[in-house]
């Protein structure tokens, strides 16, 4: 995968952010402290925000440039934010399938994460780990081209987070997507991340390989 971020301008409270940078590797780490943008970028690469300038292109695909405007569900992004914006009203099985393009995949992604077990509950039921797996695995089913995941272990106790970590280094080894994870723990950086770009006030400040 080839992720091409071009002069990509937003206006925001604090700064503009003005991003360019190009992604090749399996899973780039996107790392800054809070408030650096990290998230904004996200949400513009998933196309639920839209730039004042700049070009978004993935292996080939313009996807948001002058005239071009490229509809999140069109765009082959999974995205899971850090409030995991599962379906409060729905089980946990309609979550994890809820949008999925093609459930050949779903026995790997499902054994991966070790969520059968929890299908007939209520989502309101989970744990915040459980709730993590569960919107990773919905976003998963999508069979995106790119996952975007948005600091998966916030919101996680404490003793929970190694565990959930765990799960996060099983997709990256048996369901290897391209991936986009934003964190400021160097922890998770180094369990995951083939590469890491760091990002202070809208600004890529360094890029590299790990």
């Amino acid at each position: 995968m080839t992720l091409i971020v071009r002069d990509l301008v937003l206006p925001l409270a604090e700064f503009t952010l003005d991003v360019s940078v190009t992604l090749t590797r399996g899973t780039t780490a996107l790392y800054g402290p809070s408030g650096a943008g990290k998230t904004t970028l996200l949400e513009l690469i998933a196309g639920i925000r839209k730039p004042r300038a700049g070009h978004i292109e993935m292996d080939g695909r313009v996807m948001c440039d002058d005239g071009v405007w490229i509809p999140p569900r069109h765009r082959r992004v999974g995205y899971v934010p850090q409030d995991d914006a599962l379906f409060p009203h729905l089980s946990v099985r309609q979550n994890v399938f809820y949008g999925a393009a093609n459930t050949d995949d779903s026995d790997a992604v499902i054994d991966v994460l070790e969520i059968g077990t929890l299908f007939d509950r209520s989502v309101q039921r989970l744990s915040g780990g459980e709730r993590k797996r569960v919107a990773l695995a919905r976003a998963l089913l999508t069979r995106p081209d790119l996952l975007l995941l948005d600091e998966p272990l916030s919101g996680v106790d404490l003793p929970l987070r190694d565990r959930v970590l765990e799960y996060l280094v099983r997709v990256h080894d048996d369901l290897p997507v391209p991936s986009i994870y934003v964190t400021h723990h160097m922890q998770e950086v180094e369990a995951i991340c083939e590469e890491i770009v760091v990002l202070e006030r809208g600004r890529v400040i360094d890029q590299r390989e790990l």
